[in-house]
């Protein structure tokens, strides 16, 4: 079984897309005067006769890579940099372009944004790396030296005229953070929206990632679609990819607002008929007309990123022991010994997994590990029931896989 530890990102398109690509040799360019350096996060450099603007300065690494990349295209001083959200891979590398004759342009929430991330950096952190250590680059290459601050903070848009380009700045709160941004080249009809609709377009979003960020609000996540819809962008540039074409962007955008907001209602109509939160994520699901892929977010998250937007942290089918610090695992060792051992648990747990039902293998091998976390017979177990809950779920969401990966890595040690 030693080769369960090797379980990795391959074949998945998001996490091609969050590598730092460090081998590109020279920009894109997507659309005339546009520029894009690719990265964990893609910058992009708009250049007009009076100087340039920057969309993202991306990670540390990314950066000074992307700096070489764009000296190549333009050797005018870059008067604006935007930032579209307050991730890493959005604000990594501003030391690397910020001069004392630029201005950096985010919004006004952007400072709370990283005062919190600043204050959490160890927790997000250590949730960020079970996921995507195998994927993005270290810290060291990813982390700012020092804190470069917004010299511009804006509240609902912002415009501006450089040369001969109008830029407009749209909020879209329902971003992957509060800060979230979007640019709008209303000449060329070009949105560049960051990671608005999170690393993949047309795809589920992730509403509340594992590694524990602040929850989006499902309706504001749709009402930021709709202010990318309403302009009728024919090109959007993402953080990871470019999507061309008016008549599929207001396809693809309509589609992603149906599918959430269908998420969004049918969970609150179990909610309103009593129906508690595991039922809905295993009964909730789209229509085939508005299936959206899974890779990133999926239809269960939601629903229960949704229930917990309305009702908080408290789960009522849990009952009162929901209430109180004293976890299931403080009962796990009278359990293991009025069942005759760990052994006859660990054995139930096997049949289960052989029946195809990992899930409840796994409860069951909770109970065994919450006893003895080193009983060799049952972190066996565990592996066979993580292989057939990854061969089952056939590995195609990026957080999904990775966690297992990482749980069966911690059975290796």
């Amino acid at each position: 079984m030693k080769e369960s530890a090797s379980v990795g990102p391959e074949g998945l398109r998001v996490a091609a897309f969050v590598q730092p690509h460090a081998d590109q040799g020279k920009a894109v360019e997507p659309a005339p005067g546009v520029y894009e350096s690719r990265g964990i996060g893609n910058s992009y450099l708009m250049t007009t006769v009076e100087g340039d603007v920057l969309v993202n300065a991306g990670t540390l690494s990314d950066a000074r890579r992307g700096r070489e990349l764009f000296k190549q295209i333009s050797q005018r001083p870059i008067r604006y940099i935007i930032l579209t959200q307050s991730h890493a891979n959005q604000y990594g590398g501003l030391e690397i372009y910020k001069t004392g004759d630029n201005q950096v342009i985010a919004h006004r929430s952007y400072p709370e944004d990283r005062r919190y991330s600043e204050a959490l950096k160890d927790h997000y952190m250590r949730g960020s790396r079970r996921i995507f250590a195998r994927i993005t680059a270290s810290p060291t290459e990813v982390l700012p030296t020092r804190e470069v601050m917004p010299d511009v903070l804006i509240d609902e848009s912002y415009a501006f005229q450089l040369g001969e380009r109008r830029f407009e700045i749209i909020w879209t709160p329902g971003g992957e953070t509060r800060s979230a941004l979007i640019v709008w080249l209303p000449v060329q009809r070009i949105a560049i929206v960051g990671n608005l609709f999170g690393p993949l377009f047309g795809n589920h979003p992730n509403l509340n990632t594992m590694r524990g960020d602040k929850p989006r609000w499902a309706l504001q996540f749709i009402d930021s679609i709709e202010k990318v819809r309403a302009l009728r962008p024919e090109l959007i540039l993402t953080g990871h990819e470019s999507i061309k074409g008016a008549e599929r962007i207001q396809q693809e955008t309509t589609r992603v607002i149906d599918a959430v907001r269908w998420v969004h209602d049918r969970t609150i109509e179990g909610m309103n008929a009593g129906k508690d939160l595991r039922t809905l994520m295993r009964e909730i699901s789209t229509p085939p007309e508005l299936t959206l892929t899974e890779e990133y977010g999926k239809v269960a998250w939601n629903v229960r990123a949704t229930w917990h937007e309305y009702t908080g942290w408290f789960d009522p089918s849990r009952g009162t022991t929901d209430l109180y610090g004293v976890p299931p695992s403080s009962v796990a060792p009278a359990i293991v010994e009025l069942t005759g051992g760990p052994d006859r648990l660990t054995e139930r747990a096997r049949q289960f997994a052989a029946a195809g039902k990992p899930i409840e293998a796994l409860h069951l091998l909770d109970i065994v590990l919450g006893a003895d976390s080193q009983s060799e017979h049952a972190r066996q177990v565990k592996r066979e029931a993580l292989e057939v809950l990854l061969a089952q779920t056939g590995g195609q969401n990026l957080w999904e896989r990775m966690w297992i990966s990482a749980e069966l890595r911690e059975l290796e040690t």
